[in-house]
């Protein structure tokens, strides 16, 4: 048996492995090349053609200085307040953007926006504080621009922090983390190098230009998706190219033509994979990190490419469609909808929105969701962090107390699930998927999980099998707040009939437990969670409604 310190090896190991030599190198160097801020005066501004049509979205300053984010409300009553160690990261992360200043009424509040930008410039020096995080700085540039493009021009103060904050992110790009964080960055670099003109813009749009152009081409997937299969982060990239179009539209002739129909090519694909990967109640699904209210949903991204010129063709509702790059299965038949999970957890080096939850699924009934993942609440590193990545916290099966994918801490993962012979079908008037992973073989058993659904307009079976050695092995099935669970051998004489009816074969033990449901960032909700112990290496589990 290994030692701790032997484990912690291990674990560090498995996950400094997978990544990029630039993600090692760039990590050191940002943390020991700290640029001094460049306070020359800005360039130019460019001239634009059109006002800023922004993407609707619910405001969240509820005041002159109380932000609601992440369902907490605080107040911002003095300059410390903007860099309180004691209020989570993420939350801080969300002040710094300035989301606000391009949401719903947002004319409504403009003396509050002009002050909070004139306290944010005098409050916040230059490189110092989290604001000054390059991916703050990524989301604040562009809300910035947004906000003047939409109105009057800014004054010589706020065009003189853009400069100074486009400056500073410059040399300070995320190539240590890749992935979304550096396509936010370029995003920025775009925005200013067009909001401005000149030789020293030129080279930001050049900059950001060659950059997303490079992260497009290896983070869109060939089905649409986005490679970190976060539905949550797909949704933001989307409305990430959406704004680009715009901004074309609005500076003529800075970017190229040919760079914006390919943008419109990945925005027609990524469109149809977020079609796929929506409930019929009209949000995203729960696979990796993902919550409601963080992104726009379908229809608002519709909307908004709409006023865009951008028609965007609807999935046709085929009875099965897969995203065989991304690894995402969908099942539609009457009015059950099943998404299923037999995708790799992300790309090997930037697997930081990952969870464990490798063939698992989510149900619903006509609008209503049925079985659902567990969710997020939270980006902060502790207990509820590491439990809503787990693999009990998702649809799918436990080994020996094991997750599939070795996730740790906030964002790590040593050795991942990967799946394997993925295969789906239609026999009659059931569908059917099957595939497995291999996330257990690292276990002394060597264990392969299998996973089988069979859907109906009527029932759903889950047939799970388990090859190798295991002492335990447990299938979760969480149901969401307020679905009615019972088993189909109830005496229901003199009730209402249950939503959910279930049966199992196979199980040692089977117990109804009370859970939990985390559908959005603060938030938790109670549940049911329907938890069968495995008798031998098989488990038949159905679902019926009426």
């Amino acid at each position: 048996m290994r030692t701790p310190l032997a484990r912690t090896l291990a674990r560090y190991w498995h996950t400094l492995r997978p990544l990029k030599p630039v993600q090692v190198y760039g990590r050191i160097w940002f943390h020991l090349h700290h640029p001094h801020p460049d306070a020359r005066p800005p360039p130019p501004l460019g001239a634009h053609l059109h006002v800023w049509k922004a993407c609707e979205h619910p405001p969240v300053l509820m005041g002159p200085d109380r932000f609601h984010l992440l369902g907490v409300e605080r107040q911002i009553a003095s300059p410390g307040d903007w860099n309180r160690a004691d209020w989570p990261r993420l939350w801080r992360y969300h002040l710094h953007y300035f989301e606000d200043w391009t949401a719903s009424g947002a004319n409504t509040r403009a003396a509050w926006h002009e002050a909070l930008i004139a306290r944010w410039i005098a409050e916040n020096p230059p490189g110092r504080g989290i604001g000054w995080d390059p991916y703050p700085i990524s989301r604040r540039i562009v809300n910035w621009i947004q906000w003047a493009l939409a109105r009057t021009q800014p004054n010589t103060a706020v065009c003189q922090s853009l400069a100074i904050q486009t400056r500073y992110l410059r040399r300070r790009l995320e190539f240590h983390l890749l992935g979304n964080h550096l396509w936010t960055n370029a995003k920025a670099l775009i925005f200013a190098g067009s909001f401005f003109s000149g030789p020293e813009a030129e080279k930001w749009l050049k900059t950001g230009l060659m950059l997303l152009e490079r992260e497009r081409n290896e983070e869109i997937l060939a089905d649409g998706g986005h490679f970190e299969r976060s539905p949550l982060y797909h949704a933001i990239l989307l409305e990430d190219l959406l704004d680009l179009v715009q901004l074309a539209g609005i500076y003529p002739g800075r970017i190229p033509e040919v760079l914006v129909a390919t943008w419109r090519q990945s925005i027609m694909h990524m469109f149809q994979w977020l079609w796929v990967m929506t409930h019929p109640d009209g949000r995203i699904s729960f696979f990796n990190d993902a919550a409601f209210d963080l992104a726009r949903d379908y229809s608002t991204l519709v909307r908004y490419a709409a006023d865009l010129g951008l028609s965007v063709g609807r999935e046709s509702a085929t009875p099965i469609i897969a995203l065989p790059q991304s690894g995402y299965i969908r099942l539609e038949t009457g009015q059950a909808v099943l998404i299923a999970d037999l995708a790799p957890i992300g790309p090997d080096y930037q697997p930081g929105h990952a969870h464990a939850d490798t063939l698992s699924f989510e149900l619903s009934l006509g609008r209503r969701r049925v079985l659902v993942n567990g969710g997020t609440s939270t980006y902060e590193a502790g207990p509820d962090r590491e439990r809503q990545r787990g693999t009990a916290l998702h649809n799918t099966v436990v080994v020996d107390g094991e997750d599939s994918s070795e996730v740790w801490g906030s964002f790590r993962v040593a050795r991942r699930a990967r799946p394997e012979s993925v295969r789906s079908g239609q026999d009659g008037d059931q569908l059917w998927i099957e595939g497995a992973h291999d996330g257990y073989r690292r276990l002394p058993g060597r264990v392969t999980h299998g996973r089988r659904f069979e859907l109906t307009d009527r029932r759903l079976k889950v047939i799970d099998t388990l090859t190798g050695r295991f002492r335990e092995a447990q299938a979760f099935f969480r149901f969401a707040p307020g679905v009615v669970v019972e088993p189909m051998d109830r005496d229901r004489r003199g009730e209402r009939p249950a939503t959910i009816r279930w049966r199992c074969l196979g199980a040692r033990q089977a117990t109804l437990q009370p859970g939990t449901w985390h559908p959005r960032f603060g938030a938790c909700e109670d549940c049911k969670v329907l938890v069968l112990t495995f008798a031998r290496d098989r488990l038949e589990t159905e679902f019926s409604w009426d």
